[in-house]
């Protein structure tokens, strides 16, 4: 243990003296890694905007708009991790001390530098390029930081995790409502008939990815770190989340039907849905995200 601990000092003295260059890619490889939230962000913008041209009948495809709305994507996505370091530096520095930021690695001062980078580049893209998404960047850019200071109510919040929950994942609507922009905003007319239950289909995927990562059995609890499954018990944790899924999969196909495709994608969700119940009934376990 001691020999452990020695080394681990080690380290993070080795961690300090190098370039501010090095350092951030050790923290993006622990905290954000760039190349798979990338592809991800760049598919993320890209449904988001080919199914408000499905929903419009109108397949003209701006690359250039699709570049710089996966950028911007990129750019919220990467800020809502620096805001999260902010606020969970408390718990990060009491529970968590092997955390990029805790240990030293970066400070939130250089974060801090690194987000005001972010915006600006985003800000220059938006009203230079696709000057029409400028608003709703902004709308985006002031909801998060609204988001970051926990709404000012943070003591009232963490009381309810279920209020808690809601106030956050409505990030993931807010921001398909920028990449859905791409294509209706820009194209300087209103949103499509349908899109409102793309943007619900948004924000329940947000839902079952944040209840799913924070299920965990009884041996794989943290100290200082807040789970569903430690709040409602593993139980009620696992069944909110198969609620949250099943809806999900109900206004998926409602979705799918205003772009057309309703009977094609209604047989391919099913399909999963069988597939894993069965898998799910089977082995007794239940395979969470």
């Amino acid at each position: 243990m001691y020999k452990m601990r020695i080394n681990y000092i080690i380290s993070d003295m080795e961690e300090k003296d190098l370039n501010i260059f090095k350092r951030f890619w050790i923290y993006q490889s622990e905290r954000f890694p760039v190349f798979s939230y990338g592809l991800m962000v760049l598919t993320f913008a890209f449904s988001a905007m080919s199914y408000s041209k499905f929903l419009r009948g109108d397949f003209d495809f701006s690359f250039l708009n699709l570049i710089i709305g996966a950028m911007t994507s990129f750019g919220y996505f990467f800020l809502l991790r620096i805001f999260d370091e902010f606020k969970d530096a408390e718990d990060d520095a009491k529970y968590r001390p092997y955390r990029a930021v805790p240990r030293g690695l970066v400070s939130f001062k250089e974060l801090k530098r690194l987000a005001i980078i972010i915006i600006g580049l985003q800000c220059i893209l938006n009203a230079v390029f696709i000057p029409k998404m400028f608003w709703i960047w902004g709308l985006v850019i002031i909801y998060m930081f609204i988001m970051a200071k926990e709404f000012f109510v943070r003591d009232w919040l963490r009381k309810h995790p279920v209020a808690y929950l809601v106030s956050h994942m409505m990030i993931m609507p807010v921001i398909d409502f920028y990449t859905t922009g791409l294509d209706w905003n820009n194209n300087s007319i209103t949103m499509p008939n349908g899109l409102i239950i793309f943007l619900i289909v948004t924000f329940l995927n947000g839902v079952v990815i944040e209840i799913g990562r924070k299920i965990r059995a009884k041996e794989a609890e943290e100290v200082g770190v807040e789970t569903y499954s430690y709040l409602w018990g593993e139980k009620g944790a696992t069944l909110t989340w198969l609620c949250v899924l099943f809806t999900t999969f109900i206004f998926a196909n409602i979705a799918c039907c205003y772009a057309g495709f309703g009977k094609m994608t209604f047989i391919f969700l099913v399909f999963f849905l069988i597939f894993y119940g069965f898998h799910i009934i089977s082995t007794g376990h239940l395979l969470l995200s």
